[in-house]
């Protein structure tokens, strides 16, 4: 990782200059990867009356398109994220299996740990930012990065559902 405070310079400045939704997740993409280090980063934006869940951004569009939605579940995932507005975090492909089912998928790309962090609006889940990398990676630490950029998260989203 490089300099954090040159990288939430490069972030504010990126930002604040966005014109598109993509890239004002673009900026936030690049922040998370100078602070925290990924090999997937996607944004999850939540429709709790419709009961969806859309990706609004990915940077593997191959594997994750922006295109789809999916069904929201009731388990203990969303008792932790939706409910608690807890960070979540698996650091084996095992424990990523027991919640995800596209776990196959999460490991051909060479992810093997997660780490989902609520993004609030008056109190109320409206997306999550997931990082994804080699097994093990999100170490107490990196963690405690993660949640640190909770608020440039929020800025980010709230730029990107302007736009």
């Amino acid at each position: 990782m490089t300099d954090q405070k040159a990288a939430l310079a490069s972030f504010t400045q990126s930002l604040s200059q966005a014109a598109t939704a993509e890239q004002a997740y673009d900026a936030l993409s690049a922040l998370f990867q100078e602070v925290v280090g990924f090999k997937l980063f996607t944004v999850m934006t939540v429709d709790m009356e419709a009961l969806l869940a859309r990706r609004a951004y990915t940077n593997r569009p191959n594997a994750y398109p922006t295109s789809g939605t999916k069904p929201i579940t009731f388990d203990r995932w969303f008792e932790h994220v939706h409910t608690k507005h807890e960070t979540f975090v698996a650091n084996t492909l095992d424990d990523i299996s027991k919640v995800f089912g596209d776990y196959e998928l999460i490991g051909e790309l060479g992810c093997g740990s997660v780490v989902n962090l609520p993004v609030l609006i008056k109190g109320e889940l409206v997306a999550t930012i997931n990082i994804l990398h080699e097994e093990q990676y999100y170490t107490p630490e990196n963690v405690a990065l993660t949640e640190s950029l909770r608020l440039h998260s929020l800025a980010a989203l709230a730029v990107a559902l302007q736009l």
